[in-house]
């Protein structure tokens, strides 16, 4: 579901406005909650099972060989660009442990990575949305893992484009490959995939 902001409001007061309505529903509605240049995002099934172990066998194979003072965090907060009108809530983040002390969200600019598992109820908002948003927002890299295909895709080296900052470069894997994120290079075998 999108709702889509106003066009003739203020930037910043419309994404004020939104930030104010996700944070009411995220404690009377399933599911998560996000903001993009098209308005508020909602994947209304909760992550579990194949979702949830995918973000964990990720997170755990990446700090297994990152240096201790990185993170690959799969909890809250969010990661926020008010100027930008975008909040987005990654699945797992490549960061430093300096730069996770904050609140109350991320700055963006901080993260090494970001990692998306796609959703089964929602898989444009990983492969679409937020493509275009993570490179909006500076994310050097954005890995894209697809339990549907059991496939993905690590997407790296922004670029301007006429409609903005665009990913240039496209690695795509199959699951029992080995992926690199960033400078890590981790197996995909024996991820799970949805039913």
């Amino acid at each position: 579901m999108t709702v889509t902001p106003d066009e003739t409001r203020n930037v910043s007061s419309q994404y004020r406005a939104m930030r104010d309505t996700v944070d009411r529903m995220r404690d009377t509605l399933p599911g998560k909650f996000e903001i993009t240049k098209e308005g508020i995002v909602h994947d209304m099934m909760s992550p579990g099972g194949p979702h949830e172990v995918t973000a964990a066998h990720i997170s755990r194979r990446l700090e297994k060989a990152m240096p201790d003072e990185l993170l690959a965090h799969t909890g809250t907060p969010d990661v926020e660009h008010e100027p930008g009108g975008i909040l987005r809530h990654p699945d797992v983040i490549v960061i430093a442990w300096a730069d996770l002390n904050v609140e109350p969200s991320i700055d963006p600019r901080t993260l090494v990575a970001a990692i998306e598992v796609v959703s089964r109820s929602n898989p444009e908002n990983d492969w679409v949305g937020k493509t275009r948003d993570y490179a909006l927002l500076g994310i050097p890299v954005y890995a894209i893992f697809d339990p549907r295909s059991g496939t993905g895709a690590v997407l790296t080296d922004i670029h301007a484009t006429p409609d903005g900052p665009r990913y240039a470069t496209r690695k795509d894997f199959v699951y029992g490959e080995d992926v690199t994120i960033a400078q890590w290079t981790i197996s995909t075998a024996d991820l799970p995939r949805y039913q």
